[in-house]
């Protein structure tokens, strides 16, 4: 084994540290000019731009979905909540699926979304009810694509800055809307290189950490270059179990320019303790 596959193991094992690993233990383990000239070769400009264009339109409402398949068992965690593209702050309500023995279903984790920086409150066993827990978004090997239970909106557009390739795949319907399908690769060392200064540093976490730099993707663009739905397959070496797990994520933006109010916690509204595993 290398040692960079020995790196990557290592960084797996951290990724079962947050919601995701939760699940699983409960499982059993101006764009708008060239959005209209969207074929071809200007595919890849669409893709890459769409993250320029979200910043543009401010904020929106979004929806987001995580599935993942291990032991024969695939879990579903979803999100909903806000998000300001300008400020690069977010709140989400992420619903974890009931476990298999039929307990009652677990609480909402609430998450608030910072550049660097994600804060959960409902995150683990002994935490106070009052208090948040914050994870340096940098310092995970997963650069918070996965470990949240839901990809950050705003970095889930920026790994498109990566795009190596897309192609029009043709025009969908997305809640009502009409928008552009394109499908293609992004390399998430590129997408680090590329991305705003908050992303920078979790993406070039992300690039080598996961168990591929490779992320496929399938988005889809309103008129206006905006991203209107977005799905990443991401995959990660888990320290657990051999061969690497594959994650799906997918972001559903809608109702921009909603109001978003987002307060980040406090220090001392911040827990010091230690989470107790679930």
């Amino acid at each position: 084994m290398t040692e960079r596959q020995q790196r990557r193991r290592r960084h797996g094992a951290g990724v079962a540290a947050g919601v995701l690993c939760v699940c699983l233990a409960g499982s059993g383990c101006a764009q708008s000019g060239a959005a209209a000239d969207s074929r071809g070769s200007d595919a890849l400009k669409v893709v890459r731009d769409a993250a320029d264009a979200l910043v543009g339109a401010r904020t929106s409402k979004a929806r987001t979905s995580m599935e993942m398949a291990t032991g024969g068992t695939r879990v579903t965690i979803r999100g909903e909540g806000v998000y300001d593209f300008h400020e690069r702050v977010g709140r989400l309500k992420v619903l974890l699926p009931q476990d298999p023995a039929g307990a009652t279903a677990r609480r909402p984790i609430m998450e608030l979304l910072a550049p660097g920086a994600l804060f959960m409150k409902n995150r683990g066993a002994g935490v106070p009810a009052d208090k948040w827990v914050r994870v340096d978004t940098r310092s995970l090997s997963d650069g918070n694509l996965v470990t949240g239970g839901a990809t950050d909106p705003f970095a889930a557009a920026e790994v498109l800055r990566g795009a190596r390739t897309a192609t029009y795949v043709g025009e969908k319907d997305v809640d009502g809307t009409a928008v552009r399908h394109y499908r293609g690769t992004a390399d998430l060392g590129v997408a680090a290189r590329k991305a705003s200064q908050g992303n920078k540093e979790a993406l070039a976490a992300a690039a080598k950490g996961f168990a591929t730099d490779q992320v496929p993707f399938d988005v889809y663009v309103d008129d206006a270059g905006r991203i209107r739905k977005v799905r990443h397959r991401f995959s990660f070496v888990n320290g657990q179990q051999e061969g690497a797990v594959a994650v799906a994520s997918t972001t559903l933006l809608y109702d921009f320019g909603a109001p978003v109010d987002v307060r980040l916690p406090r220090n001392d509204d911040i827990y010091a303790g230690k989470i107790a595993e679930e």
